[in-house]
Order: C-alpha cells, then structure tokens, then sequence
C-alpha cells in the first residue's frame, strides 16, 4: 500500500495545499511532502495525528475498499416468471437494488397482463416502453405509453399498469424507493 499517495489524496480532496496540512498537524510541509511522495514514513502516532486533520482514522484508512460493481451482465440478473397477474415476468437488472435508492427492473407483460395495484407510497416512477404498449392507472387517471414513449408519476394514489393491447409490451420500470 503506498501510504504516501493515499494521504496525498485525501489531503487534495479536503481541498488543503501541503502547507496548511502540515500546519494543522505541527509537522513541517518538507515532511508531509516527502511522506506524499513514500520517501519517508511516519511512526503511528504522527499518521494518527495526519489522519485526524484529514477527517479519517487508522482503521478507514487501512481498509481495502472493494470497487463498487458498475456494469452487470444477464448472469447477474434475476428473473421472476408468471408473477400472478402479470401473464409475464420480471427482470431485476441490479442485484443489489434492494439496498439503494432506485430500483431498475425489466418488464414483460403479455396481452391482458397487469402488474397488480401498489398502495400510495413515497418516491418516484419512471418507464420507457421498449415494446407494445402499456396502461398507467393512477388513481382514476389513465394513461397510455407506446414504445419509444416514456412515463413519470409520483405514487401518491393507488397505481398499476396493464397491458390492454394484443401484443407483449417490454418496459423498463425504475422506482424509488425500491417497491418490487
């Protein structure tokens, strides 16, 4: 692990130049950049110090943070068939999307499919037909979107979605927070 650098970015991201850095640690600015650069160490006390001046301490600064996935593949999908109702399934394309803020999933919904009525709740919708056609039911308001057409609504009445038309529609649905 290359201490120096490390420091040198969090330094950089606290928006402080060496010289203030070594100020606020009584350290000479010499030292804080030969130790950027890994030509010296520091004892654990000195590091100790630094790292309370950056907003860190020893065990998040040792942690070896995984990368965050950004890319998924089919092989990292789930896929729930025949969901009741639905005359299709469902595609969670973020395995993980349970744990975040929104949550994008992929739709297939046969001729007569519904997606089943969801209760008001806090977030936000999003859809973009990628196929066919589909109903939204917000309350009493009833909408269609067709492929290459896009939806948004806030859920603050009962809702759901529904295929009138005689072919499959595909849509991909995000929502926040996660609801499926």
């Amino acid at each position: 692990m290359e201490i120096g650098e490390k420091i040198r970015r969090l330094r950089l991201q606290r928006g402080l130049t060496q010289e203030e850095l070594a100020d606020r640690c009584e350290l000479s600015k010499g030292f804080i950049s030969l130790l950027e650069r890994d030509l010296t160490s520091p004892s654990i006390a000195t590091l100790t110090d630094i790292l309370e001046c950056l907003g860190s301490d020893l065990p998040a600064f040792f942690s070896e943070q995984r990368d965050e996935k950004l890319v998924f593949t089919e092989e990292d999908t789930y896929v729930k068939e025949d969901e009741e109702g639905l005359k299709g399934s469902i595609r969670w394309l973020v395995p993980t999307a349970q744990r975040n803020q929104m949550e994008p999933i992929l739709v297939e919904m046969e001729a007569g499919g519904t997606t089943g009525e969801d209760d008001p709740h806090e977030g936000e919708e999003f859809g973009y037909v990628l196929a066919g056609a589909v109903q939204i039911v917000l309350g009493e308001r009833v909408v269609r979107a067709r492929k290459g057409e896009s939806f948004y609504f806030r859920p603050t009445e009962p809702h759901y979605l529904t295929n009138p038309g005689k072919t499959t529609a595909r849509f991909l649905w995000v929502s926040t927070p996660p609801s499926f």
